[in-house]
This record gives structure tokens, C-alpha cells and sequence, in this order.
């Protein structure tokens, strides 16, 4: 089971008409009604289960600028700035706290490699975060307790950590405050078009005018625009953590090598992970896009695992076309659930364990995992859909969406209003995947 979601109220009947429809109520979904909401719009969401209740309260809660991929360094400090100002604004509590983020080796090679990526930063960006090449006395001032010695290490102070069963419902709450509409659990089944431009969602309670739709589906996107015939290119890669019991004396700063990666909780524990290993599945959808992914799969062959299973099948047998009349998959799974790989998480803990022996006695409170949507180059969709007018994709963040969601929602909602947007966009563009475009892998972190 996943992890225990703070709850949101919920609208029970969908508005006639709202200018903009938000499917999906991760941090994407929530973000990008939030700053349409401060736009004037009308907007109204739908969550086929319950707000975060996927990949959104899943992840491992970090808030970083550090070791972003350049084209989406601009929009994480963005989005930095804004989770600052976040709690303060709406008058909630998402457990924002600025704690700093280490990336910590003993290796010179990886130090090379935190070298390359702080310079190419400093060049797109100059002073605009405060990234530092840290020394080995500087990484045990940070890791209170440490047993083990680092050679050294990429240190942001101005990282931060919230917290992902909090953050999206906390922001749900507000706009539900100012008259948006949270409608939960409410599938949308699909979209309507008139002269070739949206004009309506159709949910599973009845129909609502719009002239904008904004998909935020996570792991759902590209199945749900398909019975549009618009391809988004995305599979699904599963990442298991676990959260210890609280525990004293350690380190606040979050922080991460190839072994484990750790943060300290509002509660007092802590989540941990191991490293960057993640786990797919074989599905049909990784025949259909092989090629497009091929150079990711050259990139991350150390740490992603290849499975065959039950889900293959599943969605072998799954419908890609529907008719909006008819109960639809997202009413048959409300909620993404998927079993966390034990033997990847406690491995984490074990060598967390090795570095701070002082919490031998760590008890692990849960395990859970999730689906991240991942794209051929590990950037997200931000975008319109030339060949539907009105149609918005906000997608395939990779596993980066909670640091990112404020900003990528800001985006979003800059490009559905046609205002200037917040960074330039071009990076984040639908087409991108069919233009011939070259597709690039940040192998890094």
C-alpha cells in the first residue's frame, strides 16, 4: 500500500463550463490550476482517484537545483523560488524546508563528472544558485555521525526537501478555498472537439465546456491522448522507497551517492533509497518506442533492471480507442499501486546503515513504490498540441516533477493563457520527438 495521503475535499458535481479542464492531480495538475487560477481563469480538476495519490506522493521529496539537466536548470530554479514563497502565499504547510542537497563520492572520477556539470551550470546560469565543490572536511561537517569519509562532494545549500503526501493536497485545499473545482474521484474519459479545437471534457459524472484541457496524467498521459491519436511518447519506470521510524542525531542535509540517497522527515524519519536503481517492466509500449529509446537504455544500463510480467498482459488487453460513452480504464484503476522491490530498498537502508552505524537500530516504518513517466530524453512535456487547438500536455517529468512541479505548472499555465512564458519553452515541446530532433541523454544524475 502507498503512503498515507493528507485528505482533500472534494467537489461532488462538474461545473456546465470552466475556461480550462486540469486532468491528473499530482503536483503538475495542482501547480498549473493554481497559477491559471491567478490568471482569473475559471478552472475546474479532475482526479480519477484521489489528489497525489500516485507518483506525487511517492517520490523521495527533494526540492534541487543540483545536478539538473541544462535544459530544464533554468525552470528548477524557477520553481525554487517559488516553493520559497508557496507556504506564505496560499496559507498552507507543504513541509518546505531548505535544508541544503549533497552529492557525496569517494570516486574522482564521479568528482570530474560534479566539476563538468557545476561549469556548464555557471555558464548557462552564472550566479543565480549557489552550488560548491565541497571537500572532504566539509561533507563530515554535513553527515553528523558519518563513520565513513568522502573524498568530497557537490554541496547546494539553497536545496531544499518537502513533503510529497502533503505538498499537492495542501495546494488542492487552497484553490478549492478561491472556487476551483476538485472534483475526486472524477475520470475523465476523454475530450471532445468542434471545428478541430477542444470544447469539452467527458468525465464519468457528465460533460464540461472549456476551451483549454491541460493533461497532467502522469503515468496515464500518453494512454489517454492516444484515443486522441496524439502521440506522447513515454514508458513507466518503477521506483521503490522506504520511510524509517523517526530517529535522532542525524543529518538534516538531504543527500545521495550511488549507493543510497536519504532525507530526514517532517516526522522525524527518514526516507531512503538505493541510489538511482529503478526497475521497468516489459510492456507492449516498449516494442512500439524501442528506437526512440534506445539511447536511453545505452545510457542507464548500471542502473535500470528489465522485468517481465503480469502488466505486459495487462496492457496487452487494454484498449487503445474508446468511446466517451462507456466505462473507461481510469474508473477500473483508480489508483497506480504497484509492489516496492524490497531487496533495492533494504539494500539502500543497509548502506545508509554503514555510513551512520548509529542507526543500526532503524526500523522501517513502510515500503512503498511508484510509476515514474519517463520520455526518450528524461525531460518533461510542457506543451501544446499543434493538430489540437486547446489541447495541453504536461508529462513525462522523469522522476524530477516534485523539485520542478511549481514552475512547470507556472509554465503551463503561461502557455495555455498565450502570456510570456516563465523560461523558454522550445526544450519542453511536444514535436520535439517527431521533428528530428536529436535526441539527447543527460547520463549523469
Amino acid at each position: 500500500m502507498g503512503p498515507q495521503v493528507e485528505t482533500v475535499d472534494s467537489d461532488t458535481t462538474p461545473p456546465a463550463e470552466v475556461d480550462v479542464v486540469v486532468i491528473g492531480g499530482g503536483i503538475i495538475g495542482v501547480s498549473t490550476a493554481l497559477y491559471l487560477s491567478d490568471k482569473g481563469l475559471r478552472v475546474a480538476l479532475c482526479e480519477k482517484g484521489h489528489i497525489a495519490g500516485e507518483q506525487s506522493s511517492r517520490n523521495w521529496g527533494w526540492v534541487r537545483v543540483t545536478h539538473r539537466d541544462m535544459r530544464e536548470f533554468e525552470l528548477s530554479i524557477e520553481s525554487l523560488k517559488l516553493w520559497r514563497g508557496l507556504d506564505r502565499a496560499l496559507g498552507i504547510e507543504t513541509g518546505f524546508n531548505q535544508c541544503g542537497i549533497l552529492y557525496m563520492t569517494e570516486d574522482e572520477k564521479v568528482m570530474e563528472g560534479h566539476r563538468a556539470w557545476l561549469a556548464n551550470a555557471h555558464a548557462l546560469a552564472g550566479d543565480a544558485f549557489d552550488t560548491r565543490e565541497v571537500d572532504s572536511k566539509t561533507v563530515a561537517s554535513l553527515l553528523p555521525g558519518a563513520a565513513k569519509s568522502f573524498r568530497g562532494g557537490l554541496y547546494t545549500p539553497g536545496d531544499a526537501r518537502a513533503e510529497p503526501q502533503r505538498a499537492a493536497p495542501a495546494i488542492a485545499n487552497a484553490l478549492r478555498k478561491r472556487g476551483v473545482k476538485i472534483l475526486t474521484p472524477c475520470a475523465a474519459r476523454g475530450i471532445e472537439t468542434s471545428g478541430g479545437r477542444v470544447s469539452a471534457v467527458v468525465t464519468e459524472h457528465g460533460t464540461i465546456r472549456c476551451q483549454s484541457v491541460v493533461v497532467a496524467g502522469g503515468a496515464w498521459s500518453r494512454l489517454f491522448c492516444g484515443n486522441l491519436d496524439v502521440d506522447v511518447p513515454q514508458l513507466l519506470v518503477r521506483a521503490s522507497v522506504l520511510r524509517t521510524d523517526p530517529l535522532e542525531g542525524g543529518p538534516t542535509t538531504s543527500a545521495s551517492n550511488k549507493q543510497f540517497a536519504f532525507r530526514k522527515r517532517a516526522d522525524g524519519g527518514y526516507t531512503v533509497a538505493y541510489g538511482f536503481r529503478t526497475y521497468t517492466d516489459l510492456t507492449p509500449d516498449c516494442f512500439r518506442l524501442f528506437f526512440k529509446y534506445l539511447e536511453a537504455l545505452k545510457s542507464q544500463l548500471g542502473a535500470l533492471r528489465i522485468g517481465i510480467g503480469a502488466r505486459f498482459f495487462d496492457e496487452l488487453r487494454r484498449p487503445r480507442h474508446w468511446a466517451l460513452d462507456q466505462t473507461s480504464v481510469f474508473e477500473h484503476v483508480r489508483t497506480l499501486d504497484p509492489e516496492p522491490i524490497v531487496r533495492y530498498v533494504d539494500t539502500g537502508l543497509h548502506e545508509f546503515i554503514k555510513v551512520f552505524p548509529h542507526f543500526s537500530h532503524a526500523r522501517i516504518a513502510q515500503r512503498w513504490a511508484g510509476y515514474m513517466d519517463v520520455t526518450p530524453d528524461a525531460i518533461p512535456v510542457i506543451s501544446g498540441v499543434d493538430k489540437v487547438p486547446g489541447l495541453f500536455i504536461g508529462t513525462g517529468f522523469s522522476g524530477h516533477g516534485f523539485g520542478i512541479g511549481p514552475a512547470a505548472g507556472k509554465l503551463m499555465a503561461d502557455l495555455v493563457a498565450n502570456d510570456t512564458p516563465l523560461v523558454n519553452p522550445h526544450a519542453f515541446r511536444l514535436n520535439r520527438f517527431s521533428d528530428g530532433t536529436k535526441i539527447v541523454i543527460d547520463a549523469g544524475f
